[in-house]
Formats: structure tokens, C-alpha cells, sequence
């Protein structure tokens, strides 16, 4: 059994999106149990919730955006990565712009970061999604 994780206290990031060239404040925060991961731009309003999750995923070229209801989260793969690495299922991520800071160009910074601020187990278990079959996927259009 393993139970889903969150972390210990809110982290902060500044930076500036690699793509939109905006000066971007991040801040990732502990969420409860079956949350899930979710970013939320504090900058518009009603400060809507966009959760990370292929169904929201609306661009792949350079970098991987999420969309709902046109609103945009740009360049999330950098985080998304450090989270699934540190095992990171509950979180959200309060962002004050479009896209996520690119920092130095990799995780490790968020790696870092949430290192340091430690993590916390929940009790809840981590639902996996198990597939059957392999599948195969091409885009004809980008040849992808």
C-alpha cells in the first residue's frame, strides 16, 4: 500500500516564464487528502482552478499547457516532474501569471525546494490507474 503525499509547509517560488517572458510568483501549498495537483491563477478573477491532468492538457509544442474555459497554465512539465518524483499526489499551486517560472531550466529547483520544506504522508492510499493493453498514438499532422 502506498498512501498519497503532500508537503509540509507552502513553498515559494519567483521567476520568469521562459515563453511569455512575464515575472511570475508561484507558491505551492499543501492540500488534503484526494485533492489531487492544482494550479490556481490569483491573478484573475474568481481565481479559477485548472487541476493537472491530461484531460486539461490543450499544447504540446515546447512545452505542456493546461487549459478550462480558456484560461492557460504554460510550462508546467518542470514542476510536474519534481512533484512525481518526490512522490507529490496533493498540492495546489497558486500562480500569479500564465506560466510557471522556468528557474534554471530544469526540476531541481523545485526538487529543492520541496525537500526543504519536507513532506507529509496522508492517509489516504494512491489509486493507480492500471492498463490492460499497450496502445499506440500518432499525430499526422506533427508527425508526432
Amino acid at each position: 500500500m502506498t498512501n498519497q503525499k503532500t508537503i509540509s509547509k507552502p513553498i515559494l517560488f519567483d521567476g520568469v516564464g521562459l515563453h511569455t517572458g512575464c515575472e511570475v510568483h508561484l507558491e505551492i501549498c499543501p492540500a488534503p487528502e484526494n485533492h489531487g495537483i492544482k494550479f490556481q491563477r490569483t491573478d484573475l478573477e474568481h481565481q479559477p482552478i485548472i487541476p493537472a491532468s491530461v484531460d486539461f492538457v490543450s499544447d504540446t509544442l515546447r512545452s505542456t499547457t493546461i487549459e478550462k474555459n480558456s484560461i492557460k497554465i504554460i510550462t508546467i512539465e518542470h514542476l510536474m516532474s519534481a512533484l512525481y518524483a518526490l512522490g507529490i499526489n496533493n498540492v495546489l499551486i497558486k500562480i500569479n501569471g500564465p506560466e510557471v517560472p522556468i528557474l534554471d531550466g530544469s526540476a531541481k529547483h523545485y526538487v529543492d525546494g520541496i525537500m526543504k520544506a519536507g513532506t507529509d504522508i496522508q492517509n489516504a492510499e494512491v489509486q493507480y490507474l492500471s492498463l490492460n493493453k499497450s496502445f499506440n498514438y500518432a499525430d499526422p499532422d506533427s508527425g508526432s
